[in-house]
Formats: structure tokens, C-alpha cells, sequence
């Protein structure tokens, strides 16, 4: 399930993806929370100036997709004007006549994963990643370091349990020399993050920040954004298969999305209760029918333990979005580093099984 030498990255909220997954769930939240049965499929396209909000509710809520989309931007740090196109229709009846008597909102296959090797339940690689943007954040909201901007990637090799690189790419203010981002990234990131993460970093690690020599352009000025197209930082950092279908800006009748959250969370309580030490789980749905097709699941010998996960775990839509009380407005928090391994989310419980 995993080599022993593999890469991950991830990415800060203000990354042009993540900025319209984070727009995206917003309205997807908003929309909850005036009306929990609201059917919600919602995307966001951004470039150099502008930003288009578009996708199908069937919803009781009364929302402004465009004031929420402005509200998300300048919450993340941004501060260039932006020009809002919506395009909110009603959701497709076809679709809803089988999601009304309980059936997933569309076919597909998703997967779950969890793994001994870190308190997470996470691969080592994908917490560490994700420590160094969402520190990345943390230093620029708290202003230690005053010339950070919003937009930035991080990347981990792992050789085993060992760090063999770290490649950090942040966004920064066009005064600040290269040598000044780097030794400043390198001592109040990097060294605190993996001493943190890893206890320490070995003396033969490589460290790159912002290879390039500059990044001071970032965000929708530089670069385009679209929903859903970060789905490996949002899962288990591509050295895990993924179904396909993106999360953010879909209500829970969308298995793409409850099906991956409950894949996850059976995965993770077969590690915890000692069924395996990794444990991948597999769902496949036909659009508009409840029982999924398959519900199949190994551990790290690849040993079938589905027979536990089938007896522990429903997966029909209805059963999934009671057990995880996915019906509540949390989306935009999932929106960026990662919807796994952060225990303020259902999904991430541990149960006596």
C-alpha cells in the first residue's frame, strides 16, 4: 500500500485551488445552515481577477453566493479586488428522484486509509506536509515573519521513516532578498516543524525554499484556481489510490464525498482496534441506488478484513450522514490541510469495535 521512498505535498489556504474549494463549501455551509436537507453542488473557477461561483442547489436557504465568495477571500488575507460572476441553478430532478428515496447522488468508488505509524493515524509524509503549510499560515497571521504572503506549497520526500527532503515555496513580500526567505523559512519553520513532527531532522536532509529565487506574485493574480483540484493534499498525498470525484462545494448526498469520510473513518478503526496495522477500505455506489456495490477492505498483508468493516460500517447514504452528523455546517474547515487525520471531525472518532 505504500513504497518505501515516496513524495507528498501540500498547499496553504491561500492557494488559488484552495481559496475556491474554501469559497465553494462556504456557500455549501450556508446553505446548511439555514436548511440541513439542502442538496448542494457547488464549484468555483478563479483567474487574474476574477472569480465565478456556479453549480445546482435544492435548498430553502436564502444566500449570496458573491458576498460569501468576497468574504472568503479577504478572510484568507487577500486584498485585490475581484470581479464575482454566480451561476446558481436548481439541482437536475433526474438526480434527485434517486437521491430522494435514498440512494447516492452519483456512481463512483472511494477509498479510506489509516496507518499506525503516526498518533494521526496518517502517514508520516502527509502530517508533515501539512505541519509546514499550516505553519506557514501561523507565521504570516501572527506576523513573525511580516513579509510572508497568502499563497504557498510544501513538499516531503520520506525515505522510510526518515525526512530525506523538505521543499517549502511561499509567497513574499518583492523587498525581501532570496537569502533572507530561505534562512528565515529554514530556522522558523522547517527546523521547529520537524523537530515537532519528526524529533529532529537527519544531517543529511536537503532543504529547497522557493527554488526559483522569487515567488512575490501569488494568489489569482498569478495563477488560476479551480474547486476540487487539490484531491491528493486533501487525502492521503497521492500514495493512496483516490476515486476520482473531488469534496469541496457538495452536500452529503454526494458519496464522492460521505463515502470517502466514512471509508476513512472504518479505516482508521481497524487500526485502532487492532484489526491491522495499515488498513485500506474501498466503496462503490451506483447512482440512485442505497447499498453500495462493493465495501471491500485489506490490511498491510493484504489479508480481506472486509468481513469486520461490513459488520461495523454502513455504508448506505442515509446511515453514513446520521453516524457522521454530516448534515452540520463544518465544510469550509475541511477546505484546506486536508480532510484527514484532524480529530474536530466525526468522521476521525475512534470507536470500541
Amino acid at each position: 500500500m505504500r513504497t518505501r521512498l515516496y513524495t507528498v505535498e501540500s498547499v496553504t489556504c491561500g492557494h488559488p485551488d484552495k481559496v475556491c474549494d474554501q469559497v465553494s463549501d462556504a456557500v455549501l455551509d450556508e446553505c446548511l445552515r439555514q436548511d440541513s436537507m439542502s442538496r448542494v453542488a457547488m464549484e468555483t473557477f478563479g483567474s487574474h481577477g476574477l472569480l465565478v461561483v456556479a453549480g445546482e442547489v435544492t435548498t430553502k436557504a436564502a444566500f449570496d453566493a458573491e458576498a460569501i465568495a468576497r468574504r472568503v477571500y479577504r478572510d484568507i488575507g487577500y486584498t485585490d479586488d475581484l470581479q464575482v460572476m454566480t451561476n446558481i441553478i436548481r439541482q437536475s430532478p433526474d438526480i434527485a428522484q434517486g437521491v430522494d428515496t435514498g440512494g447516492a447522488g452519483d456512481q463512483g468508488i472511494m477509498y479510506g486509509y489509516a496507518t499506525d505509524e503516526t498518533d494521526a493515524f496518517m502517514p508520516k509524509g502527509v502530517v508533515l506536509a501539512h505541519a509546514l503549510t499550516q505553519g506557514l499560515e501561523k507565521l504570516r497571521r501572527n506576523a513573525t515573519i511580516p513579509w510572508l504572503g497568502p499563497d504557498g506549497k510544501a513538499q516531503v520526500t520520506m525515505e522510510g521513516a526518515r525526512v530525506r527532503t523538505v521543499l517549502v515555496s511561499t509567497q513574499h513580500a518583492a523587498d525581501v532578498p532570496h537569502e533572507e526567505v530561505r534562512a528565515t523559512i529554514i530556522k522558523q519553520l522547517i527546523l521547529p516543524t520537524l523537530e515537532r513532527q519528526a524529533g529532529g531532522v537527519s544531517s543529511v536532509a536537503e532543504f529547497f525554499v522557493n527554488p526559483t529565487g522569487a515567488f512575490t506574485v501569488g494568489g489569482f493574480t498569478a495563477d488560476t484556481g479551480l474547486t476540487g483540484r487539490k484531491l491528493m493534499v486533501d487525502t492521503y498525498g497521492g500514495i493512496l489510490p483516490h476515486g476520482g470525484g473531488c469534496f469541496s462545494g457538495k452536500d452529503p448526498t454526494k458519496v464522492d464525498r460521505s463515502a470517502a469520510y466514512m471509508a476513512r473513518f472504518a479505516a482508521k478503526n481497524m487500526v485502532a482496534n487492532g484489526y491491522a496495522k495499515r488498513s485500506l477500505v474501498s466503496v462503490a455506489y451506483a447512482i440512485g441506488k442505497a447499498e453500495p456495490l462493493m465495501v471491500h477492505a485489506i490490511d498491510e498483508e493484504g489479508r480481506d478484513i472486509g468481513d469486520v468493516v461490513r459488520k461495523h460500517f454502513d455504508f448506505r447514504p442515509r446511515a453514513i450522514i446520521e453516524r457522521l452528523c454530516l448534515r452540520e455546517p463544518r465544510y469550509q474547515r475541511t477546505a484546506a490541510y486536508g480532510h484527514f487525520g484532524r480529530n474536530e471531525f466525526p468522521w476521525e472518532d475512534i470507536v470500541k469495535i
